[in-house]
């Protein structure tokens, strides 16, 4: 009769326990549909595990991309550094009963819950103290069960933001990449009197190089080239506003000096609030009286070959936005000849390096102007285009390139 008895005890003990599994397991899987926050499903696994499971110790990290780190723990007084976990745990791949052999840290503990993805491991537990002694054996396999089924779910939802945000950032791109080609004129004039033509060539990431021509009169016109500091899609949206600012005050102020001041002080107050900086160069020609005025703000001096010399353009201001008053501001006119020409670029063609290192020295555009002066401006930029590439070999360009030239005839 007691052995029928005890039994009875016995199975009614494990109909309960089994209905307790059921009970927290589909409670827990329900969360995970309703799709609740990581640190709610922390806290419903560390309750299951102290109050379903008599659980007196536990330690729960989860990899999130870069470090472990302790998500949910039972006692306050169980500390492990996360920067060992790696040295600590990382020989367990299956559940393991901690025995005195393996490291001090983790001997307050009983046993070892790794959870992997293919040879990757997601999450470690560490389970200790657990009070109720009987039927051990499948209150930790449930334990185990249980921690699997959170440990993936929280991966599901990092791989899940990682979509998120990695589909955000190629709308973000893409609308970037689409701003930054509006920067870079489609086609550019060739008359009797000039010629204009250009290069661009992109780097990987979204920068904010910025190329233009603004035609005043059959006389006149402006050529300008810009580069912002920093990369990436903010730089491709501000430089945007910056050629918006340049063709709205370009008419308003006949000379270059006056101009430079207004648009110093717009792009401080709207652009860049002195934590970026644009570096700017504009030029006025004139064909009919031969004359061309300049201003460099602190862009990378263009190359004017110009009565069979080599000139540096160089006298200018400081950079574009940096300062809310501009400080000084020097303009230069210089008197042309026919079949001048000027050779604008951003710094991606000076910072250009070879597959040994080295830079395109500013030597060898000079030469290189020398030795192609009488070409076309097509003809010229195809040839430079030839040299840059042989020059870098299959070395990828570090920064985005754009270059615009300009011929007197």
């Amino acid at each position: 009769m007691k052995k029928d008895l005890d039994r009875l005890e016995e199975l009614e003990r494990d109909l309960n326990l089994k209905q307790l599994q059921i009970k927290s397991l589909l409670t827990i899987t329900q969360a995970i549909n309703e799709n609740i926050s990581a640190d709610s499903l922390f806290n419903m696994y560390k309750s299951f595990l102290s109050w379903e499971m008599g659980v007196e110790k536990m330690l729960l990290f989860i990899w999130n991309d870069s470090n472990w780190e302790c998500v949910s723990r039972i006692s306050d007084d169980d500390i492990m550094d996360e920067d060992k976990l790696d040295e600590l745990l990382g020989q367990f791949t299956r559940l393991h009963t901690i025995r005195e052999t393996d490291p001090i840290e983790i001997q307050l503990f009983d046993i070892v819950i790794p959870v992997f993805h293919k040879q990757m491991p997601l999450a470690y537990a560490l389970i200790g103290g657990i009070k109720e002694k009987y039927d051990l054996y499948n209150k930790i396999q449930f334990i185990t069960t249980i921690t699997n089924i959170v440990a993936v779910a929280i991966e599901n939802k990092r791989l899940f933001k990682r979509q998120l945000e990695q589909e955000r950032y190629e709308k973000e791109y893409n609308l970037a990449r689409e701003v930054q080609q509006m920067l870079i004129p489609e086609s550019l004039p060739v008359t009797e009197k000039y010629e204009l033509g250009s290069i661009y060539m992109p780097h990987s990431n979204v920068g904010g190089d910025y190329i233009d021509f603004i035609q005043f009169d059959e006389k006149r016109f402006v050529l300008c080239i810009a580069d912002i500091s920093g990369k990436g899609i903010a730089a491709a949206i501000l430089m945007a506003n910056f050629q918006a600012i340049i063709q709205s005050l370009i008419y308003q102020y006949r000379d270059l000096e006056t101009f430079i001041f207004a648009l110093n002080e717009t792009v401080y107050k709207r652009i860049t609030k002195s934590d970026k900086y644009i570096t700017f160069f504009i030029a006025e020609v004139n064909v009919d009286k031969y004359t061309l005025k300049y201003i460099n703000a602190g862009h990378f001096p263009p190359i004017l070959y110009n009565k069979g010399e080599i000139i540096r353009l160089d006298k200018g201001c400081t950079v574009i936005g940096a300062f809310e008053k501009m400080p000084f501001i020097e303009e230069e006119t210089i008197q042309l000849e026919k079949e001048s020409l000027i050779l604008t670029f951003t710094d991606g063609l000076t910072e250009l390096q070879n597959e040994t290192g080295d830079y395109l020295q500013d030597d060898g555009l000079e030469a290189f102007i020398q030795d192609n002066k009488q070409l076309s401006v097509n003809q010229f930029n195809q040839k430079l285009l030839k040299k840059i590439d042989r020059f870098r070999g299959n070395r990828g360009y570090a920064d985005d390139i754009a270059i615009l030239t300009c011929k007197i005839h």
